[in-house]
């Protein structure tokens, strides 16, 4: 984090996880931003007075590791790329700032574009989806742990911030880097240091947030994207992923990242 972004963090007021209990919203609208990390420092000097900042042992910035699960096939990414209604996304996801606390992750977009999150707590990040998490999985959804395996791991840096005065909790992602494993047991790997991913997550789609006002103020419009499923785009090159190429070219542009970045 740089100095001019570490100053403006600073001057946010503190909100420790339990009195975040009450702005949970496992069940709301998703409004998703992408753009250059140049732009903000100044959008969030302009939320200062409206949003308390999640703190966790002195750190305000916390590591989030995630691995996602997917079909041989794909079966995930491609209802995804085909725009299809009724999305699923399973994951285990460990929380590096906070003594490596794991959970399975299981996240459902219904119909209405109404994302519902459940997960249990685990003792670490699984290889396979077994024991304790198959069974939470088997109870959420209709599939079965034996179909999936691990794809990627999702990684990045997360500011999490609570409204003073609505039920919104806004989470800004930054540091974001992608790494899949090889046939030859070597890694592969792409990163996005100047790119920021924004999602404001409210109660209602009518609640217009201060922080929404500050993005379309700095002419920044809604372009929602999947991390996962922008990893794959990434980092899959044997995948159909035509349906995405105008979206991903649209994350670009507003993220100020040049083409030549990325197997656009």
């Amino acid at each position: 984090m740089n100095t001019i972004l570490q100053e403006v963090v600073r001057k946010f007021e503190p909100i420790t996880l339990p009195e975040m209990d009450s702005v949970k919203l496992m069940e709301r609208v998703d409004s998703k931003y992408v753009f250059s990390a140049s732009l903000l420092p100044k959008i969030l000097n302009g939320m200062i007075s409206t949003y308390r900042l999640l703190e966790i042992d002195g750190k305000r910035l916390h590591r989030y590791e995630s691995l996602y699960y997917d079909s041989s096939d794909f079966k995930l990414f491609k209802h995804h790329e085909l725009g299809r209604l009724n999305r699923w996304k399973f994951r285990f996801r460990r929380y590096v700032d906070s003594g490596g606390l794991t959970f399975f992750e299981i996240k459902f977009k219904n119909s209405k574009e109404r994302t519902i999150k459940n997960r249990v707590k685990m003792k670490e990040v699984g290889h396979k989806i077994e024991g304790k998490a198959a069974d939470f999985m088997k109870e959420i959804s209709s599939f079965s742990a034996d179909a999936f395996e691990p794809k990627m791991w999702v990684n990045y840096s997360r500011m999490t911030f609570v409204n003073k005065f609505s039920q919104e909790r806004l989470t800004i992602d930054t540091d974001l880097h992608f790494m899949k494993a090889t046939q030859d047991g070597s890694m592969a790997e792409a990163s996005f240091p100047d790119m920021v991913i924004a999602e404001a997550k409210r109660d209602k789609a009518s609640s217009v947030s201060e922080f929404i006002r500050m993005v379309r103020q700095a002419a920044i419009r809604e372009s929602g994207i999947s991390k996962y499923c922008f990893g794959v785009y990434n980092l899959f090159d044997m995948l159909k992923k035509n349906n995405f190429k105008p979206r991903v070219r649209f994350v670009h542009k507003m993220a100020g990242i040049k083409l030549s970045q990325t197997a656009a």
